[in-house]
């Protein structure tokens, strides 16, 4: 998704709170309905035209509802622009009630007119607005909303929608049969969850926010149960060092992981937590694997661990550990895993170190797992179908059982706790950045993070932000063929944000 961060809230909302945002500033504040409406129109036609300043025709498809009354605001907008505008209606505006129909009448009087829906005629105007449902819709699409959607979707023009794509669930992101892909939404008054979740990113496009005025006052009294990691949080945790620091200040790293024929895992985490700025970075691994590791980076300290118990003394000199990439569920890999756990080190595990506890179900405090849904299924014992149709109660369900600050990779990464009120969610990163090796990265980096802050949720927020953000710029020159280690040539900058 392609987003306007700096314009964003950090608060995300379910569409419920939305709406009850929306009562508050009506009822308490004294902000009649009509007037956020038309609020909200003249947000989304500036959108309009900053987004296609040379557009000269809109559609607009108006529904039912509040979306439609919002639609009928801008087409009334659009046409003081000198748009020439033509209204499709899937709901006759005579029976619209409330600001809807009071929207229609103001439209009316200014001279403009609707065509009722017809479902053979594909629609040729240079953008078309989506005003057909809103964040309410609960059910699969039916009827002349259904071919609206398919005709929009049939038309192949820029799409334009207001508050939320048609047909996308407003709370789980998940298409209810089908929905409007659009090319830029302009939502209102809060964010809402299903933008971010599920498959929202694939039908939102860029997506802009207007508040339309509402005062703080009001978002004071909505407990938002998901919030948008951003920079701040890199900076929380990666304050300027003191001139006078040496490497002992910077954490003491050690990775555990690497088994045969698998060193390349290990060897990116590795790099990564360097260049997140671990001041001391171990690595145990196979004996197979010490020659790759030592080739692929000098600064790395490397032992080959035959025996289980030769870890204690690597464990000691550590404020932390990353165990799981390339580990492998051989016997070696369950000695070692046993091993590390039976510490009271704090631990980013990941990869197979979450297959393994998948097995094992064991709960321990001070850790955090990195799971992308595949391995969040074999963790809550369900599909990874399952998770994503449910990615936040997933997380919890994990922080939960496993008493972990937890890390459910996919787009729109979220970070959970244990008993916590609010999820974290990063809304940055790209399609480029499905190829192996990525997910090696982020634990590098989270592990260095871990032993330079000494706090795991801080970590992790800070982290997964950190390797969306090098994901997206060295994903400038193109997506497709983007590979773990290009994120490397980026860390350092990340991991100073004050320059």
């Amino acid at each position: 998704m392609d987003v306007v961060r700096s314009r964003l809230p950090t608060a995300v909302y379910t569409a419920d709170q939305v709406r009850t945002l929306d009562k508050i500033a009506i009822e308490e504040m004294g902000i009649a309905g009509y007037t956020l409406m038309c609020r909200a129109g003249e947000a989304a036609v500036a959108a309009l035209r900053r987004r296609w300043p040379a557009a000269q025709s809109a559609a607009v498809y108006c529904g039912a509802g509040n979306n439609a009354g919002d639609g009928y605001v801008v087409a009334r907008l659009a046409e003081d622009l000198g748009l020439s505008v033509r209204v499709i209606a899937v709901v006759p505006p005579d029976r619209l009630s409330g600001d809807a129909a009071r929207a229609w009448h103001h439209y009316r009087q200014q001279g403009g007119s609707f065509e009722p829906f017809d479902a053979g005629r594909v629609p040729e105007e240079d953008i078309l607005v989506d005003g057909l449902l809103g964040s309410g819709l609960d059910r699969e699409l039916r009827g002349d909303f259904l071919a609206a959607v398919i005709a929009m979707e049939a038309a192949r023009r820029p799409v334009l929608a207001l508050d939320i794509p048609t047909g996308l669930q407003a709370d789980t992101g998940l298409p209810l049969g089908t929905a409007v892909h659009a090319d830029l939404t302009v939502t209102f008054v809060g964010l809402k969850q299903g933008l971010f979740v599920g498959e929202g990113a694939n039908y939102t496009g860029a997506l802009e926010f207007a508040g339309l005025d509402i005062p703080p006052a009001a978002h004071a009294q909505v407990k938002a149960p998901i919030r948008r990691i951003t920079s701040t949080d890199v900076r929380s945790v990666l304050p300027p060092r003191p001139r006078t620091t040496h490497k002992g200040d910077a954490g003491s790293l050690l990775l555990v992981g690497g088994g045969p024929g698998m060193s390349g895992a290990i060897r990116l985490a590795a790099e990564a937590a360097l260049r997140s700025g671990a001041g001391l970075v171990r690595v145990a691994t196979h004996p197979d694997s010490v020659g790759p590791v030592m080739a692929g980076r000098a600064e790395v300290m490397c032992a080959a661990i035959d025996d289980a118990q030769k870890l204690d003394p690597w464990l000691q000199v550590a404020d932390g550990v990353v165990l799981g990439p390339g580990l492998g569920q051989s016997a070696w890999a369950r000695a070692v895993w046993e091993q590390v756990l039976a510490s009271e080190l704090p631990v980013v595990l990941d990869a197979d170190g979450l297959n393994l506890l998948a097995e094992d179900g064991r709960a321990r405090s001070g850790w955090m797992l990195t799971p992308h849904p595949g391995e969040a299924g074999r963790l809550l014992e369900t599909s990874a179908r399952e998770i994503q149709a449910s990615r936040l109660r997933a997380a919890t369900q994990i922080a939960d059982r496993y008493q972990a600050v937890v890390v459910l990779k996919g787009a729109g990464t979220l970070v959970a706790a244990p008993n916590g009120v609010t999820i974290e969610l990063c809304d940055r990163g790209n399609p480029g950045m499905a190829t192996a090796g990525m997910g090696d990265v982020l634990a590098g980096i989270l592990g260095g993070l871990l032993v330079q802050s000494g706090d795991i949720g801080a970590a992790a927020r800070a982290g997964v932000w950190i390797h969306a953000a090098c994901g997206d710029a060295a994903a400038e020159g193109g997506e497709r063929g983007l590979l773990a280690g290009d994120l490397m040539a980026h860390i350092r900058r990340a991991v100073n944000p004050g320059g």
